[in-house]
This record gives C-alpha cells, structure tokens and sequence, in this order.
C-alpha cells in the first residue's frame, strides 16, 4: 500500500514519532502550541489515518492510544518524490541547488553531504 499523508497527518505523526503512544488528547495539545485546531478536528484526523493505515489504535485502554503504523523515513521519502517529480520535474541537482540556496546548511550539515556524495563519484 502507497501511504501519502496528508500535511495535517504528518503534523500528526511528528507529535506521535516523538512522543511514541499517543491519545488524541496528547496530540490535540502539542499540536495547539503552535497552530489553533480544534479537538474534534484532530479527533477526526486520527480517525481517517486509522482507516488509511497511517496509525494503529489499541483500545484497551480508557483513552485509545494510537501509535505510527509509517515510519518517518517512508513519509519523508513519500514527499521527497512527490515534490522531485512535480516541483522539480524530476531534477535531483535543482532540488538540492533550491534547498541549499535558500537555507543556511552548517558545516556539520555541510560535511556529511560531502561524504555522502563521495559514494557516488571517484571520492574527490
């Protein structure tokens, strides 16, 4: 199956990635620190990633706790090729010329994409 969250439901997994198990309530309030939502409407939300396979609910408990069924990995990569194939038209070297033209990398950052590239080419 080809998860693609939508950005509410990645909103929603970053809070459940960091957390673990979550309630809706636990969500609900880490999502309102920085963005107004409504209860029912995270309420709803995690309803619909439960039937799409996003999340899985353990309903042992008073409250239902949901953990994530998608790793961040798969969703990161699921919206990198959605945005290389219709932002970039599938141009790797554009995506990555816009990415560190637009936001300051740190030297670290700087470095390991250096390493990583050295993979690809004869290690100069």
């Amino acid at each position: 199956m080809d998860l693609k969250p939508t950005e509410s439901e990645l909103e929603i997994l970053q809070v459940i990635w960091k957390k673990g198990k979550c309630s809706v309530r636990d969500v609900h309030e880490e999502l309102a620190k920085n963005k107004d939502s409504g209860y029912t409407t995270t309420l709803k939300l995690m309803q619909i990633m439960h039937e799409k396979g996003l999340v899985e609910r353990d309903t042992t408990a008073k409250s239902h706790l949901y953990t994530a069924l998608i790793t961040r990995e798969a969703a990161q990569q699921g919206a990198l090729d959605k945005i290389l194939s219709t932002v970039f038209k599938g141009s790797t070297s554009d995506l990555v010329i816009q990415a560190l033209g637009q936001h300051r990398a740190s030297k670290d950052e700087i470095d390991a994409i250096k390493d990583y590239l050295k993979q690809f080419g004869d290690g100069e």
